[in-house]
């Protein structure tokens, strides 16, 4: 899954893509290009596609019964869902983070070595490496300075602003160059919000960032594209100030506007 010259652009793109959970169609021919390296929000009323849209790019509706798929996806210039494509070293380079944070009852070195220790041959990783990378990671999410003393505290003692950030820190080591982000800030108060969004901003450009909000304000605040779905289609994608200031579509002005859903 090697990136290429040809679509360094764009991040993601989807083609006819289409999904149905048994007899119900919850994705209708959705084709967007999702550009590299920017914070891109999907926004719309509850039910309308957009955490399924999410779940495609790592291929996480798999875990259910009866899923179907058509279309492509493509991720760094390949189609994710070609039958050579291997679920498990897709995950390594898209990771997700979810409503709410989901560490495991491990350690916090633990937690952000796991995913180390998991894909790595075990005998080929040296603890020097290891201790690097879990400091880099948590350097990188604000959260080195708290809890350096404190390595061996089990994660799930943490506050849940400092959960999410450990719960993003855990796919660091990984090097993933996509960050899939399920409403990271709805189990957060005002103050674990805006640090997470700080932190989210801190981390744009640097890796791509595709989060799913019911907060208008947050996609406003944070967001430089944002896509509005509606009952499984892709109704508008632009840049967020033009969303939100200048729809095309008459139906992503009554959404931001509050006039639905």
């Amino acid at each position: 899954m090697a990136a290429n010259q040809q679509h360094a652009e764009y991040a993601i793109e989807t083609s006819n893509l289409n999904l149905w959970y048994g007899d119900f169609q919850a994705l209708l021919n959705v084709c967007t290009k999702i550009k590299a390296g920017i914070i891109t929000g999907l926004i719309g009323p509850s039910g309308c596609g957009k955490t399924t849209l999410l779940r495609c790019f790592n291929r996480m509706n798999e875990r259910f019964e009866n899923v179907r798929v058509e279309g492509s996806v493509e991720i760094l210039g390949s189609n994710i869902y070609d039958p050579e494509v291997s679920v498990v070293e897709l995950r390594k380079r898209v990771g997700m983070v979810f409503q709410r944070p989901n560490p495991l009852p491990l350690s916090i070195y633990d937690n952000v070595a796991f995913g180390l220790k998991v894909h790595s041959p075990w005998r080929s990783l040296y603890k020097d490496d290891i201790d690097a990378a879990v400091e880099k990671a948590l350097e990188e999410v604000f959260l080195l300075d708290s809890v350096k003393d404190q390595l061996h505290r089990k994660g799930t003692d943490l506050q849940l602003e400092q959960q999410q950030k450990l719960c993003i820190a855990r796919l660091l080591p990984l090097k993933p160059e996509l960050l899939l982000m399920d409403e990271p800030c709805s189990a957060l108060d005002a103050a674990g919000t805006e640090a997470v969004e700080d932190l989210l901003l801190s981390l744009r450009g640097r890796y791509t960032i595709v989060i799913v909000t019911h907060n208008m304000a947050q996609a406003r605040r944070i967001s430089d594209e944002c896509i509005y779905m509606l009952n499984g289609k892709l109704i508008e994608h632009g840049e967020t100030s033009d969303i939100f200031l200048n729809p095309k579509d008459k139906r992503t002005e009554e959404y931001i506007e509050g006039r639905y859903g």
